[in-house]
């Protein structure tokens, strides 16, 4: 029975805080938050396809031999890298009990791990929202993924001019700060640690 009451008010309490989020309406990523977040998938897709030695023949010439170029370098590699780069966002989930950046994460948020527990032990979880749709892609999420296409076909030239010659420095700085966010907010960048979520302070008071 406790167990149960302990349950129930959880949930109220989950509710409340959703419900709370939403009198606003949705909050969308910014731009620096997407900027942030295709910087990070485009440096770890680059660093899965540079793991290889390979190298690429090159030139048409049937009596010179080809030249050989190296994988790492070359452009297929940044197209191959670029290629449903902003698909890789569909992989995030809205975390609402964070309240900075990194409510856009990968993983299930806290919340919902909690509530699938919940039902996983037969409680009843109303949430207004069809149990079989609690995973899909939010439409915070959906909406970043086409801000990703924008900002990507917008900045395609300063993306190849990194992948050749500046990778030195990083791209979160090099497109992001220099760049995209020059005279916008780039407050969202320096952010690098989840904020103490909401669960974690329901779970705290049950």
């Amino acid at each position: 029975m406790i167990l149960l009451i302990k349950s129930i008010v959880f949930i109220l309490l989950i509710a409340k805080s959703l419900s709370t989020s939403s009198e606003d309406g949705v909050k969308y990523a910014n731009k620096c938050e997407v900027c942030k977040i295709l910087a990070e998938e485009l440096e770890g897709r680059l660093l899965e396809t540079g793991k290889t030695s390979e190298y690429l023949e090159i030139g048409y010439s049937i009596d010179l031999p080809k030249k050989k170029k190296e994988y790492k370098k070359s452009e297929l590699r940044l197209v191959e890298s670029l290629d449903g780069l902003c698909e890789r966002i569909l992989k995030y989930n809205i975390h609402k009990e964070r309240t900075d950046s990194t409510r856009f994460a990968k993983g299930m948020s806290q919340t919902f791990q909690t509530l699938h527990g919940l039902v996983n032990k037969g409680v009843k979880v109303e949430l207004g929202i069809p149990y079989e749709l609690w995973d899909k892609p939010s439409v915070e999420i959906t909406n970043m993924k086409t801000q990703c296409e924008d900002l990507l076909e917008t900045y395609e030239s300063d993306i190849e001019q990194w992948y050749f010659n500046d990778q030195a420095e990083s791209l979160r700085s090099y497109l992001c700060k220099d760049r995209a966010l020059k005279d916008s907010d780039q407050t969202c960048l320096d952010e690098a640690s989840p904020s103490k979520g909401d669960t974690r302070q329901i779970n705290q008071e049950l």
